[in-house]
């Protein structure tokens, strides 16, 4: 997959990190919630994260 110069990521573990680089290779992400009321940034998740590794499932 071709990184995206739009995404930044630095989670290594998800598949779809770009590796060589910190770049999603998605097009699009979906970032969410796990809070009623967000404020912080600890509060965001990014929804698109698929774990790339045995270990996370």
């Amino acid at each position: 997959m071709e990184k995206n110069l739009c995404i930044g990521c630095t989670v290594n573990n998800c598949e779809y990190h770009a590796q060589t680089e910190n770049y999603c290779t998605l097009d699009k992400i979906d970032v969410g919630t796990h809070e009623k009321n967000p404020t912080k940034v600890e509060c965001t998740d990014c929804n698109s994260f698929v774990c790339k590794s045995e270990a996370c499932k």
